[in-house]
C-alpha cells in the first residue's frame, strides 16, 4: 500500500489491508512447491483432464496455427450471437446508472432474487403448474446452480431420477440462451414446497439454507434485464431472436437431411445431432475441421451414447450458417468421408 492510500485509509477509519487468516497446517517442501496436510478432494480426483469445451478450444487454436488464414465457422460451444433486444439492454443500463443516484442506489438484495422477477417467472412459465414465487430461486446461472444442488443431496447421492416428472421434480433454467444473457449471467431454479426428503424434511428448506449460506443474490443490474425480458414487449422481442436461431436450426437439419444424414434436433432447440454409424465423434469432428474449417461438438463429450454423433449449434449470424451449410454439403456430397456413413 502507497502512503496516499494508507493516510486516506486511516483518516476514514478504515483498513484496506487484508487480513491474514492463519490455518494450523503443516507445511513441507516437496520439489518445486509445498504440501499441506490436506488431502485432495477424491471426487475431483476422478474426473477427466480434459473437459469438453477447453479441449475443444484448444484444438481450434491447434487449427489456426496450421491454417492462419482459414475462416474458421464457430458451431461448437453455442453461444449467442444476437444482440439483447434494446429495451432490455437499456433496463439494466438504466438500473446502473440509478446507483449513481441517492434514490436509485440499492445494496444487497434478497438472496432469493427480487421478488418482483421471481413472480414473473412464475407467471410466466409455470402458471399452469401452480408454481408459487415462492418457489422460485433467481441465482447467476444454472452451472451454479447444479453444484449447489450438488452440495443439497450430498455426496452418498450418486444420481439423481426425476421420478416422477415435474412438478415433484426440482427444474434448473437460465435467461442465458433464452435471452441471450451468456455473459450477463442470470438463471433461476424451482424447488416446489411439496418435495420432501426420504425422511418427509422438504427440500427447499436446505435449499434455501444453501442459497443463503453460500450466495448473496443475483446481480440486481441482471436482474432489472430478467424483468424486462417477461414484460409483454421484452418477451416479443426475445421470441424474434428465437425464431432467428431456429430458423438458422432449420437450414442446417435441412442440409444435413439432403445428404441422407440421420438428424435429430433443431426444433425444440438451437443444436442439431447428426449420427455417423461406425464412426468416433472426435474423427468426425477432426475431419470437418479439417476440410471445412468448421468448429462442431463431438457427441461422446456428452457421454457414451453421443459416441456416433456430433452436436452442431445453431448460435451464429445467418450469412455463417449459410456458408457453413455449403461447406458441408461440399464435403459430404464428394463421397462417404472416414465410413460408411452415409445411406
Amino acid at each position: 500500500m502507497n502512503k496516499l492510500s494508507a493516510c486516506s485509509s486511516m483518516a476514514c477509519g478504515i483498513s484496506l489491508q487484508p487480513k491474514m487468516v492463519l490455518a494450523s497446517l503443516r507445511v513441507r517442501k516437496q520439489g518445486n512447491g509445498r504440501c499441506t496436510n490436506v488431502p485432495r478432494n477424491v471426487n475431483l480426483e476422478k474426473l477427466q483432464n480434459n473437459y469438453l469445451f477447453p479441449e475443444i478450444s484448444k484444438r481450434e487454436l491447434q487449427h489456426l496455427e496450421k491454417y492462419p488464414n482459414a475462416k474458421v465457422i464457430s458451431l461448437g460451444i453455442g453461444d449467442t450471437t444476437e444482440p439483447i433486444p434494446e429495451q432490455i439492454s437499456l433496463s439494466m443500463a438504466n438500473y446502473a446508472h440509478a446507483l449513481s443516484t441517492a434514490d436509485g442506489y440499492r445494496g444487497y438484495g434478497a438472496e432469493q432474487g427480487n421478488q418482483a422477477l421471481r413472480k414473473a417467472i412464475a407467471e410466466t412459465f409455470y402458471k399452469d403448474v401452480a408454481i408459487k414465487d415462492t418457489e422460485v430461486f433467481v441465482s447467476d446461472g444454472s452451472q451454479c446452480d447444479i453444484s449447489r444442488l450438488q452440495l443439497l443431496l450430498g455426496s452418498k447421492v450418486t444420481i439423481a431420477v426425476q421420478d416422477p416428472s415435474f412438478p415433484v421434480a426440482i427444474e434448473i433454467s437460465s435467461f442465458s440462451k433464452f435471452a441471450g444473457f451468456t455473459g450477463v449471467r442470470l438463471g433461476w431454479t424451482v424447488v416446489p414446497e411439496e418435495l420432501l426428503f426420504s425422511g418427509g424434511f422438504p427440500v427447499i428448506h436446505d435449499f434455501n439454507r444453501i442459497v443463503c449460506t453460500c450466495f448473496n443474490g443475483a446481480s440486481n443490474i441482471a436482474q432489472a434485464g430478467g424483468l424486462a425480458c417477461l414484460s409483454p414487449e421484452g418477451f416479443q422481442a426475445i421470441c424474434a431472436v428465437i425464431d432467428y436461431y431456429k430458423e438458422n436450426a432449420k437450414i442446417l437439419v435441412d442440409t444435413f437431411a439432403s445428404l441422407g444424414l440421420e438428424v435429430y434436433g433443431g426444433v425444440s432447440a438451437p443444436y442439431v445431432w447428426v449420427h455417423f454409424p461406425g464412426s468416433k465423434s472426435w474423427n468426425i469432428f477432426a475431419e470437418i475441421l479439417e476440410k471445412t474449417h468448421i468448429i462442431t461438438v463431438p457427441g461422446s463429450g456428452f457421454g457414451p451414447g453421443g459416441a456416433e454423433y456430433i452436436r452442431i449449434s445453431a448460435f451464429g449470424k445467418r450469412k455463417h450458417i449459410i456458408e457453413a451449410s455449403w461447406r458441408l454439403e461440399k464435403l459430404f456430397s464428394k463421397g462417404k468421408p472416414l465410413c460408411n456413413c452415409l445411406k
